[in-house]
């Protein structure tokens, strides 16, 4: 065993990346701000735009990814997560559809030439997809040992999280939505989908990913145990994701059948005169 030389990553592709985006959205806001007296930039978006920078930041920025790329699977799957889950979901809770007003028609435009693509079934599938692909021992190890391809299995869990997290979301509505208990079984598929690979790695007795095998050991764990803890808190992250969105999700349902009951009322009222 020894210790880990933990040190913050300082690469300017992420950093330049990150920037940009948070010049582009800044001035946005701002825009909207301006125009619209606040209405869809309000302090929400700006917190949860704040947040998804930090989350990139953890990811990509801290010890975490030096820890996940020269130690530790369990801290390359918490990077993952935060690429992957959490940081998508925040920077879509950070628009609303008056700041995406401008790319409205291009969306639309794009929805409707993807066809049976652009459906939730179909984001699921993606996500799911992207997630199980890189999660191949072969492609697994090879991004840890090349950084191009790491960068590319990077680009593809935030875009896969960002497909399954829209439809739920929606900063631009979509043509095809997802109506009645439909949100709730949606995340519901896309979670437990996912929870067949937690399961797997946190109950495993052999090293899926032979690039672990060969790292230096550090705080106690062998390769499996490390694997194991690297499973369990996909698991546990899951399951918190999923319960507090479920709950999420059924107060806005309830809001939104109040709302449609008072407007049945006030429809009432009226017909009589």
């Amino acid at each position: 065993m020894s210790d880990p030389q933990i040190h913050w990553t300082f690469d300017p592709g992420p950093l330049v990346a990150m920037a940009v985006g948070a010049f582009v959205y800044v001035r946005r806001f701002r825009t909207v701000r301006r125009e619209g007296a606040g209405r869809g930039a309000g302090p929400l978006q700006a917190a949860a735009f704040g947040a998804a920078i930090l989350a990139l930041l953890a990811a990509l920025v801290s010890p975490i990814d030096r820890l996940g790329e020269n130690y530790l699977f369990s801290a390359h799957m918490v990077q993952h997560i935060l690429l992957g889950d959490i940081a998508p979901l925040l920077l879509l809770l950070s628009l609303s559809r008056v700041i995406m007003r401008p790319a409205t028609r291009r969306l639309h435009r794009v929805e409707r030439r993807l066809g049976p693509l652009a459906t939730p079934p179909a984001f699921i599938v993606l996500w799911l997809g992207l997630v199980y692909l890189w999660h191949i021992p072969a492609l697994y190890d090879a991004a840890l040992n090349n950084a191009g391809v790491h960068a590319l299995e990077h680009v593809c869990f935030f875009t896969a999280g960002g497909l399954v997290w829209w439809p739920l979301i929606q900063p631009v509505p979509m043509r095809r939505r997802l109506t009645g208990v439909q949100p709730l079984m949606y995340i519901f598929a896309a979670k437990v989908g996912l929870a067949v690979l937690g399961i797997y790695l946190a109950w495993s007795t052999g090293v899926a990913y032979d690039y672990y095998a060969h790292v230096p050991r550090i705080w106690g764990l062998s390769a499996v145990e490390d694997q194991n803890v690297g499973g369990a808190i996909m698991l546990v992250e899951q399951s918190l994701v999923l319960v507090t969105v479920m709950a999420a999700l059924l107060v806005r349902m309830l809001a939104q059948s109040e709302e449609e009951e008072r407007r049945r009322e006030r429809l009432e009222d009226i017909a009589p005169a």
